[in-house]
């Protein structure tokens, strides 16, 4: 038996353990008690087509209990128009069989069966009983009825979907009463608090830094309340908000008098959830609908009607109305109007007409979302949607509409787009030419989603990826192209090679790059590269990559699909050269920093710790390491540091205690360095802050200074004993070890035996110790005089004496569990935490906040990449109305969907001429600076007061005469060569140039 069957066999039968390798970013969305309730479900998917395949992916990856299959009916070539864990060798074979293969790869804690049937034979209630959630994907309403009327009595939960072309449909039945632990999934809020009323209606309020951010019927609980101490660890009170720093919590008036401190704490209380106790069968006659576009408002209602009558249709022609046929589409219109008179005619034909389309792009936002309200009913995390789900982008649509002969099948794999946007159209998306910006897990959905659809698979077309990362197991819980076996290979070549093999025509029409994209590569991206593309999608992850590939759409006038994902969040802008805002245009606010007295000295919450013990990181394993390396290798260089540094005495210390007084020679002598600065930081700090602020200390209005945010910290006796003491020791020990190129040691009593032995030396505070209590305070620095000066620097071995040796820095990685890094960031932060009274946190919780790590789960990445791709075939199609496209937020957890037309490109105007951000002013055949200026001048009326380029200033009206002199007559090309003295790369074909410009008033004119 395979390592893997092991181990689905132990999950099939234990709840194991939650790999935190793997699921890592999964876990800050759901938490551990959500995955644990995961682990004990089975789900059951029926209808494997291209949906119940994205349902599936989506499922397996979360980490579910079991997933079984159930579709006995053979594989069709249309069925690979959206259904990429099938092949072309798989048509004939029935289709769950053939899926469970691929899928089975996708999660080892995951075991996929196949319930098995023959052709032609339906699901039954007896064959899904063992399940706690069945899902039923393309099912006839019928079947859907009869199906739901058991789960309904059984309380199993039951979710149907369907997609036919642009137009989705989900359904939901999670009983008469659902249990909902958490409807938001948000972070429970904590704050201060100055004061509570002792009154029928207790008045709270808080500290005035920041809003406390509660809603009204939240509920809340105190702790380190002093003087009206009923309220610590009281049962949750539910709350009213009277204003940002203030709520009431209920009648407080028997309780003692409030005297000060405590801090109130957010408390999710589980929500009951009561479906209307509405089967399917009740909720046909009333549904309750949940609109996913504000402006389609009418829309669900047309469409509650459509489904039910595609699916009369259906039964009726034992076939689906044909692509674009008006007598289908009228018999079809007949049969929903019979269900709903007042129907939309004319929506319910595009539903007709497009009933035989299977689009990739639309099962990826349906999937997506199923998924998650699969993952809903097995976790009790997040609101579940109520209860109807009608969904459609009829705004893709080409322009110019095809014809019914343009949609009939041709016998390809993309009959299924064929028979919603034609033939013709289908042409355009094979000779499309796009960039893919990244391949982590927004760039693996692309991909996965344009292999489907034919994209670049014409002799043109072509797929540009690049991406310099190499792929880790944390990337496999929702970057689906990636196996464990390629760990450690580049995403961007694996990424390639799995869609090339999901759609072979792809083959030699994607081309593979390991470069980041920024100004040191715009030799390899250039003039030409951009040139020869038709748009750029990013699927990046920080905000530097994404505003530097914005500024360059908007040089070369490339349209450019953005997205991002935040756990259960998402967003899609569209950029459109000439139409829209770029995305620079709008910014998010910028992060609140932790004030630097607070970290230093004052933390009140476990993110300032965390965030002192990762600076603390870099100050003990890698400042140090660096600068006796340049000590070591650079001629001058305590020289010329301590010329230019403010803190000499510091620099030398340092060095001299790495490289001279405390250079380990055995691993043993690390263990005693990791014990003194133990002492140092826990101890010795804190009994010098006492002894500069006694804890009696008052202010100069007489207040006590440690109060509100300020709290009193008390020295740690070390002890070897309590395994948070000991675990600062080993981590710190060994990457002090790293350093120094000594073999580390985990056996706990070899450092306790060591640790014990150890005699501390007696600590004295300092008096006069000016502390930093405000963010303005002068931090003091230790000053010495020349002679100390340098009878350090006489400490140092001379360079030479060392000549090869050198120190290695640690490289602060935050998925490598054997490295120490997090363990010793989370043992740091906890003893400091303990030092200040603050609740510690745990290994998982300091990870993401040490490593801002951003929380991911894959049926986000899913459902924003489809909304992307949608967005896709407008630019394909080349739409010019700001009206037709549509940027989109949207959040699973609740749910929510919000699209809004994107913003349009400011208009600017000087004189006669208007402009927005992809306005230029070209000048071809490399004019001359005299040349350059002149043509303003007649052009426009200008005066240029200002010329520069990158960073060079090449003329300004106070040049002074000599060098104007010079440079007037200049070529723009040799200018720019003379003042920043290199030469102009090869690559470069145009140079950006920024001119200042003045009006005949003397004014400053933007252009």
């Amino acid at each position: 038996m395979s390592d893997t069957a092991n181990l689905a066999a132990k999950m099939d039968i234990d709840e194991a353990e939650i790999d935190e390798g793997l699921y890592s970013r999964q876990l800050y969305v759901l938490g551990h008690e959500a995955m644990k309730k995961m682990a004990a479900s089975n789900v059951l998917i029926v209808g494997l087509n291209g949906l119940g395949a994205e349902i599936a992916k989506n499922v397996c990856l979360a980490g579910v209990k079991s997933v079984t299959l159930y579709d006995p009916e053979p594989v069709t070539l249309q069925d690979l128009s959206s259904q990429y864990l099938l092949r072309e060798e798989d048509i004939g074979k029935p289709r769950a069989a053939a899926t469970l293969p691929r899928l089975s790869e996708l999660n080892a804690y995951v075991p996929v069966r196949n319930l098995g049937g023959r052709s032609g034979q339906e699901i039954s209630v007896d064959m899904i009983q063992p399940f706690q959630v069945v899902v039923l994907c393309g099912a006839s309403y019928e079947k859907q009825l009869e199906i739901n009327d058991w789960t309904h009595a059984n309380g199993v939960h039951f979710i149907s979907a369907e997609a036919r072309g642009l137009f989705g449909s989900v359904f939901n039945d999670f009983g008469p009463k659902f249990t909902c632990v958490d409807t938001t999934g948000e972070q429970a809020l904590t704050g201060m608090i100055v004061s509570v009323d002792k009154d029928k209606e207790g008045l709270v309020t808080c500290l005035d830094e920041t809003r406390h951010g509660l809603e009204d019927g939240d509920f809340v609980t105190f702790t380190e309340v002093q003087g009206m101490e009923e309220l610590n660890g009281c049962k949750p009170r539910k709350i009213s908000v009277k204003g940002p720093y203030t709520f009431t919590i209920g009648d407080t008036s028997d309780f003692g008098d409030y005297t000060r401190g405590g801090i109130f704490h957010q408390v999710k209380m589980p929500k009951i959830i009561e479906f209307a106790s509405k089967s399917l069968r009740e909720s046909l006659k009333s549904p309750e609908f949940f609109i996913t576009d504000f402006a389609k408002f009418d829309r669900p209602a047309t469409l509650h009607a459509g489904f039910q009558a595609l699916s009369r249709f259906k039964k009726q022609h034992q076939r689906l109305p044909r692509a674009r046929n008006p007598d289908d589409a009228a018999a079809f219109v007949s049969l929903a109007k019979k269900i709903d008179a007042d129907a939309d005619e004319k929506v319910l034909t595009e539903l007709a007409y497009q009933a035989t389309g299977d689009l990739s792009p639309i099962i990826a936002v349906i999937g997506g979302f199923v998924a998650q309200e699969a993952l809903k009913a097995c976790s009790a995390k997040f609101h579940p949607m109520v209860q109807h789900m009608f969904f459609d982008s009829l705004e893709s649509l080409p322009s110019t509409l095809p014809t019914e002969e343009d949609c009939k099948p041709i016998g390809s794999r993309y009959d299924g787009q064929i028979a919603v946007f034609g033939k013709e159209f289908q042409e355009k998306i094979a000779g499309h030419r796009q960039f893919l910006v990244g391949a982590g897990a927004i760039g693996c959905e692309m991909l996965k989603n344009w292999s489907m659809m034919g994209l670049a698979t014409g002799p043109d077309g072509k797929i540009h990826v690049t991406d310099l990362d190499t792929i880790e197991k944390s990337n496999l819980n929702r970057q689906f192209l990636f196996r464990p076996k390629d760990l450690g290979k580049f995403k961007s070549e694996v990424a390639a090679a799995a869609v090339s093999e999901m759609n072979p025509a792809l083959e030699g029409h994607i081309l593979c790059k390991q470069e980041p994209v920024g100004q040191s590569t715009e030799n390899v991206f250039d003039d030409d590269f951009f040139g020869a593309l038709d748009g750029v999608t990013n699927a990046l992850d920080n905000v530097a990559a994404r505003q530097y590939m914005d500024q360059r759409c908007i040089l070369y006038e490339k349209p450019l699909l953005e997205s991002g994902t935040m756990g259960t969040k998402g967003n899609v802008q569209v950029v459109i050269p000439h139409l829209t805002e770029s995305y620079s245009s709008s910014q998010d606010p910028p992060e609140k920093q932790t004030l630097s007295c607070t970290v230093k000295n004052f933390p009140n919450a476990i993110t300032h710790t965390i965030e002192w013990a990762r600076q603390e990181f870099d100050a003990m394993f890698v400042k140090p390491i660096e600068s006796v390396n340049q000590y070591l290798s650079e001629p001058n260089y305590l020289e010329n540091s301590l010329k230019y540094s403010g803190q000499q005495r510091e620099l030398v210390e340092q060095i001299v205690s790495y490289l001279v007084s405390n250079r380990p020679l055995t691993f043993e002598e690390c263990i005693v360095w990791a014990r003194l600065q133990f002492e140092e930081k826990f101890n010795n700090a804190i009994r010098q802050l006492l002894h500069s602020l006694p804890k009696d200390h008052l202010t100069s209005t007489g207040q006590p200074f440690w109060s509100g945010p300020k709290r009193a910290p008390d020295p740690l006796a070390f002890n070897s004993s309590d395994p948070a003491h000991l675990a600062f020791i080993v981590a710190a020990a060994n990457l002090h070890a790293f350093n120094y190129g000594l073999r580390g040691e985990t056996d706990p009593s070899a450092f306790k035996k060591v640790a014990d032995s150890i005699i501390v030396p007696e600590f004295m505070p300092k008096s006069g110790v000016k502390i930093q209590i405000n963010e303005n305070d002068t931090v003091e620095r230790a000053t010495s005089d020349s002679d100390d000066l340098n009878d350090l620097v006489k400490k140092l071995p001379p360079p030479s004496s060392l000549a090869g040796f050198r120190l290695t820095p640690v490289e602060f990685e935050k998925d490598d569990d054997t490295n120490h890094h997090i363990d010793f960031i989370t043992a740091a932060s906890n003893l400091r935490a303990l030092n200040y009274k603050i609740p510690v946190a745990d290994r998982h919780a300091t990870k993401q906040i040490a490593g801002k790590i951003i929380p991911a789960i894959a049926t986000t990445t899913a459902l924003v990449v489809g909304l992307v791709c949608l967005e896709l075939y407008k630019i394909i199609d080349g739409k010019r109305k700001l009206e037709e496209y549509k940027n989109g937020f949207v959040n699973l957890a609740l749910p929510f969907f919000g699209f809004s037309e994107p913003i349009a490109a400011i208009k600017n105007k000087f004189g006669n001429t208007e402009w927005t951000l992809w306005d230029r002013i070209e000048f071809n055949n490399d004019p001359t600076l005299k040349e350059f200026i002149q043509w303003f001048r007649s052009t426009h009326a200008l005066d240029v007061t200002m010329v520069s380029q990158g960073v060079s200033m090449l003329w300004s009206s106070f040049t002074d005469r000599k060098k104007s002199a010079e440079r007037l007559p200049m070529k723009f090309s040799k200018l720019v060569e003379h003042v920043s003295k290199r030469p102009i790369p090869p690559h470069t074909k145009h140079l950006l140039v920024e001119v200042m410009l003045m009006d005949e008033e003397g004014e400053d004119v933007e252009v």
